[in-house]
């Protein structure tokens, strides 16, 4: 391997996340004269069981198929946790026996889009593995309008100053979205779809580089979002995210808020005055539009 090669998306992972481990969370003594950031090679090689020689083969790219066991070994010297380590795995994996997605539109089937036009006070969208909305009932478009089927999430939440404003917790839900995206999007970090939004926001989003530098793999498929809605206020709301059936690489995101609280009646509101609250029209709309 040259000096100009691409080590590959496994060694680049291993370098990053063993760069963030502090010695002293895995019991080595800081001594103060460290010249690297995080742990040394040698220092996870012998927390992992395995040759100094083998990890600095696993870093430098020369070594792309190492076992389960071994990688197993490697994620706990790293201090990675379950989706941290599923991702490590499947990077690891040959690229015959990861999923390739087809070149085609993706379609949202009429089952789900007629099911979430019938709910009036739950907002809904459904989004790809590399989050553009593909479907979305008029709730969570009078939600945001980075809602609508055409916007991409993860561009919007960086680079909209409507959504920064609407969301309050908007340096936490950024910092949830992009290992988030790198959960859903997998290991196929050369897919053009995501090489677009990742080389967009790479140059227009400092915020975003930085966050995708560090690796972070997260499925957070539940939580709760703090809105500052410029029709209706403040509202506190719960997320679900749920896989689509027979749609790999599709995500429900549904939000509700607490039976009772303020958030609901605000949230009814918003619903009445975009017209959201008849969900029968509404959902043969969006499927005519569609």
């Amino acid at each position: 391997m040259t000096s100009n090669d691409d080590p590959g998306p496994l060694a680049t992972y291993l370098r990053v996340r063993r760069e963030l481990v502090r010695p002293e969370a895995v019991g080595i003594p800081d001594t103060g004269n460290r010249r690297v950031p995080g742990l040394r090679r040698e220092e996870v090689a012998f927390l992992a069981g395995v040759s100094s020689d083998y990890y600095v083969r696993l870093e430098q790219g020369r070594d792309r198929h190492p076992s389960e066991q071994v990688l197993v070994s490697i994620a706990q010297a790293l201090q990675l946790d379950e989706d941290a380590t599923a991702y490590l795995l499947k990077l690891a994996a040959s690229p015959g026996r990861r999923r390739r997605r087809s070149g085609s539109p993706e379609k949202v089937g009429d089952g789900i889009r007629t099911l979430i036009g019938t709910w009036p006070l739950t907002p809904a969208y459904v989004h790809s593995a590399y989050m553009d909305i593909l479907a979305a009932n008029p709730l969570a478009v009078a939600l945001s309008p980075f809602n609508a089927p055409g916007h991409n999430s993860v561009i919007a939440a960086f680079l909209e100053p409507e959504l920064r404003s609407l969301h309050a917790d908007w340096e936490e839900m950024t910092a949830r979205v992009v290992p988030y995206l790198r959960s859903v999007a997998g290991p196929d970090v050369d897919e053009p779809r995501l090489v677009e939004i990742v080389g967009e926001l790479s140059i227009r989003s400092e915020r975003f580089r930085k966050l995708w530098a560090r690796q972070d793999v997260k499925h957070k498929s539940s939580g709760t979002s703090l809105l500052r809605h410029p029709q209706v206020g403040p509202l506190e709301l719960h997320y679900e995210k749920l896989l689509v059936p027979g749609a790999p690489g599709q995500t429900l995101v549904t939000y509700h808020a607490e039976p009772g609280s303020d958030s609901e009646e605000r949230l009814r509101l918003l619903a009445s005055l975009n017209g959201a609250a008849h969900p029968s029209a509404d959902a043969e709309r969006s499927t005519a539009d569609s």
